[in-house]
């Protein structure tokens, strides 16, 4: 694939590194004036398998037993960034013990002594905020038994960093990367000697991201769900961390936090994780609810949409649908094709599930996840509902950016004696096909029970004709499009009735039945789910309808 490059970004990654390599020879920091509690939640097993020398970072597995980080071979550039902010310190300090703990000691050391003073990938504002969070959260640890030489080189380092970000975070791109860099800036401004003169001007410059970039719904431009969970954790921790200090966090500030907390309540499934869509994932286990608790915000949300996202909630069943046009332009680096997919969770246990993102395996997994077919939703054969360029990288990011797709998708949400009805539409198959997708769904009050229909309408007299050429160039066989529900791996399926129904059994031992009533043909087919926490994409499950759209008006019903 091509890569776009301008000169903007050349002349940003230039200047950061010309930044970098004239800050390598200060020697601003010497020691902690104070040191934050570690509030970055690491992955026990993952601690466990760097420990054996199995290195998963970007979705690659490097196994080098023995070798320290920077000595095994990057096999993508994604690795690299992910090596150098340093989110695996999290995972080794999670295990605890003196093996552990030496690792991390070599490899923060050798990283000091390589790159210290500007070399490598890792010179970039938001991997640098990461990055010296890591090391102040976690600097106990890799200071314990180091000899003084080291310990002055450690505080070095982070005085050269912090001096770094002071001068280059406004160089980040807007969204979670530019929180970051101000968080670790104000970060080492509060705990640092000789670095509190950023506090005060890097505090400022949070509360104007935070009233540019969280609207009043607290909601974020890019509709990523963990990505509002890693703001809204950034902030908390950075609001926690600035009263400990005796300093008190801006109105802008606590405002956003207050904004925040009721979206991702809204976003949150009855399990604890969040939507999967637009790249993100269900969250790290235990982050959504730690930082819902440690904001102290109890306020629910008042509407049954937030960010784009419709809610239905009874019983022990919660439904999230993607109801908003897909993010465009900038904020799309990540974006998904998955206008009206939904999400069904049981209790502690997921049903419908999208695929989710396949960032951490490879640049074809995190495309395949991007695709409408890769989420419990409306497909047609040959077309998506939004689509993606190779000649259209997103700035900052080799991704294809998503263009056309829906611009129009209204919703509503009306409430019966015995059930709760979400109506909406999108227009995203009506520039190629004349087709406007319309969703119904209507949850029982007691939660057991989903009927829904999709339909496919030609309704303007354009459209309509538009219809009849695509028909006419098919030979009036009619336009094939499926009924998808993707399901979680956990979930055992069995065909019932003859083909017409499917048991889902949750490993609970609870057992939804799919039914539908029309005269689409039901059949499970093979499916993938992107967990973060495995090596591989799991493999899953789809129960798909198949039917063919002949006439102005098609639909299938569903229960």
């Amino acid at each position: 694939m091509a890569r776009i490059y301008n000169l903007s970004s050349s002349f940003v990654f230039l200047a950061n590194r010309l930044h970098a390599r004239v800050l390598g020879f200060s020697k601003p920091a010497t020691a902690f004036i104070r040191q934050t509690e570690p509030r970055s939640i690491g992955s026990y097993p993952r601690g466990l398998q760097l420990k054996a020398g199995n290195i998963l970072l970007a979705g690659h597995l490097m196994e080098a037993p023995g070798l320290i980080l920077w000595d095994v071979p990057p096999p993508s550039l994604g690795f690299l960034y992910e090596a150098h902010g340093f989110g695996w310190l999290d995972d080794l300090a999670s295990v605890g013990d003196q093996e552990a703990r030496k690792i991390a000691q070599v490899w923060v050391q050798t990283w000091i002594v390589r790159f210290g003073r500007g070399a490598g990938p890792g010179w970039m504002p938001h991997s640098t905020g990461r990055r010296l969070i890591r090391w102040i959260h976690h600097g106990f640890m890799i200071l314990r038994g180091a000899e003084s030489d080291s310990s002055k080189l450690f505080f070095q380092s982070l005085g050269r960093q912090t001096l770094f970000l002071s001068r280059r975070w406004f160089a980040t791109p807007i969204g979670l990367p530019r929180f970051e860099a101000l968080a670790g800036l104000i970060y080492a401004g509060l705990t640092l000697e000789g670095m509190e003169e950023h506090v005060r001007p890097a505090t400022s410059a949070l509360a104007r991201e935070c009233i540019n970039q969280i609207d009043e719904n607290g909601s974020i431009p890019t509709r990523n769900p963990e990505e509002l969970l890693e703001v809204f954790t950034l902030l908390n921790w950075v609001a926690d961390a600035l009263e400990i200090a005796g300093w008190t966090p801006s109105r802008a500030h606590l405002n956003a936090l207050k904004r925040i907390a009721p979206t991702l309540r809204m976003l949150r499934h009855k399990d604890g994780s969040l939507a999967r869509f637009h790249g993100g994932g269900k969250g790290i286990e235990g982050r959504l609810d730690e930082a819902l608790a440690q904001s102290g915000n109890k306020k629910l949300s008042i509407s049954n949409s937030a960010m784009g996202f419709g809610r239905l909630s009874s019983g022990r069943t919660s439904i999230i649908i993607d109801a908003a046009p897909p993010p465009k332009g900038r904020f799309a680096p990540n974006a998904h094709a998955s206008t009206l997919a939904i999400e069904l969770t049981s209790g502690q246990m997921p049903l419908f599930v999208s695929s989710g993102s396949g960032a951490r395996f490879g640049q074809d997994w995190e495309r395949s996840g991007r695709r409408t077919e890769s989420h419990s939703t409306v497909t047609i054969s040959g077309f998506s509902s939004a689509r993606f360029d190779k000649r259209m990288l997103c700035v900052n990011n080799t991704n294809e950016a998503l263009v056309g797709g829906p611009d129009n998708v209204p919703f509503n949400f009306s409430y019966e004696k015995k059930s709760t009805l979400f109506e909406a539409g999108h227009n995203g198959y009506v520039s190629a096909l004349g087709l406007t997708h319309v969703r119904r769904l209507n949850l029982s009050h007691n939660g057991n029970t989903l009927m829904g229909e999709d339909m496919l309408l030609a309704l303007e007299q354009k459209d309509r004709r538009l219809f009849e050429i695509m028909l006419d160039r098919l030979g009036w066989e009619g336009i094939d499009y499926q009924v998808r529900f993707h399901i979680h791996p956990d979930v055992l399926l069995t065909l019932d009735m003859g083909g017409m129904a499917v048991s889902m059994k949750l490993k609970n031992g609870e057992t939804w039945v799919f039914r539908h009533s029309s005269k689409a043909e039901l059949s499970i087919q093979p499916s993938n789910y992107f967990d973060s926490s495995r090596l591989k994409p799991r493999a899953s499950n789809q129960i798909v309808l198949s039917h063919k759209a002949i006439e102005h008006a098609s639909s299938i019903r569903w229960s």
